[in-house]
């Protein structure tokens, strides 16, 4: 995925929590394992611990200070627990929910010394579950009515650009050949990697340049079928976990149960399934963060002072637990 600066690094190795106050440990998940034959199968579920936060160091006196970092939530195919809390005194924290679709850690610190080090630090114990494909694939349509809750995965997001003519033209029709959606959208699946060569890149492109140049990482390979899908009436979104993304389409069952199912499209071909274990840190590709109207690919880290006469060092922390290095680089 890409920082607020579009640098990424897209890694395709294998590899909500609810608090107010006093961050709690407490482990939840917003839905069970199903019987139905038609969602997604959870498998070997395996825990992880996370440490993310912000270190801030300051030559001179700073106050009014205020920070935000996406932390993992509650999704289907992994639970969260808050485990632990590193806060210098003073520091404050408290969650926000964007959209219904990530979770941000805000930071206030009212007053940073001259010369002090202070820090806010969770550690955040995922509990995340390979996904299998559904047991039963052929009777999952395409919704006839979009829900007011799935609009916002549908049409134009940043780098993702639907309505653009080329993009347009090539989602006219494709996969209408197929026995069943499920069919339809595995040959919009298959389409997308046949026809765009997998290059890496420092720089988030997007669905056009994917098509025009045929070339793209897991970024662009992502966003040109999230597109086409949209164009084809189905919900598709993007998944941020750890130095990659994937998409996710929906589908809805016999009794008209929606169910979204991740494909790996960068990479190792995996329709409908998703060997991985990294947390999902975001669903969504669409944001508008509380002061800031601009839409966002993915939610940025910010940090602001009121009052600072020089600048200070902040290092913002996004590790596994017990990195040797306390200023390990952020994994994006």
């Amino acid at each position: 995925m890409k920082s607020s600066s579009l640098k990424k690094f897209c890694v395709l190795t294998l590899l909500v929590s609810l608090f107010g106050g006093p961050l709690a440990a407490q482990t939840v998940s917003n839905q069970n394992q199903t019987k139905n034959p038609y969602a997604i199968q959870l498998q070997q579920p395996q825990k992880q611990q996370w440490e993310i936060g912000l270190i801030v160091k300051s030559p001179s006196l700073m106050t009014g200070v205020s920070g935000a970092m996406t932390i993992p939530m509650a999704w289907p195919e992994q639970k969260v627990a808050i485990i632990k809390e590193d806060l210098s005194p003073g520091v404050k924290i408290r969650p926000r929910i964007v959209m219904g679709d990530v979770k941000q850690l805000l930071v206030t610190i009212p007053r940073v010394p001259a010369g002090a080090t202070l820090k806010a630090i969770v550690t955040v114990e995922v509990e995340r579950s390979l996904i299998e494909k559904p047991k039963q694939t052929d009777k999952l349509y395409i919704p006839k009515l979009i829900a007011p809750d799935l609009r916002k995965y549908m049409g134009v997001s940043p780098y993702i650009e639907t309505t653009h003519p080329k993009i347009m033209s090539v989602s006219r029709g494709l996969g209408d050949d197929g026995e069943n959606a499920w069919h339809k959208v595995e040959i919009i699946f298959d389409w997308v990697r046949d026809r765009v060569k997998y290059k890496f890149d420092e720089q988030l492109k997007g669905a056009l340049t994917a098509l025009e140049k045929g070339e793209g990482d897991c970024e662009e390979l992502t966003s040109l079928f999230i597109a086409i899908c949209r164009n084809n009436g189905i919900p598709a979104r993007s998944v941020w976990i750890p130095g990659h993304c994937y998409p996710e389409f929906y589908l809805e069952d016999v009794n008209g149960k929606g169910h979204w199912f991740p494909c790996q499209i960068a990479g190792s071909r995996s329709f409908g399934s998703m060997p991985e274990y990294r947390p999902v840190l975001q669903k969504g590709d669409n944001f508008k963060i509380p002061g800031n109207m601009r839409p966002q690919r993915y939610v940025a880290e910010t940090f602001k002072a009121l009052r600072s006469t020089q600048p200070p060092m902040v290092q913002f922390i996004r590790r596994q637990a017990g990195s040797e290095d306390p200023f390990a680089p952020v994994i994006k």
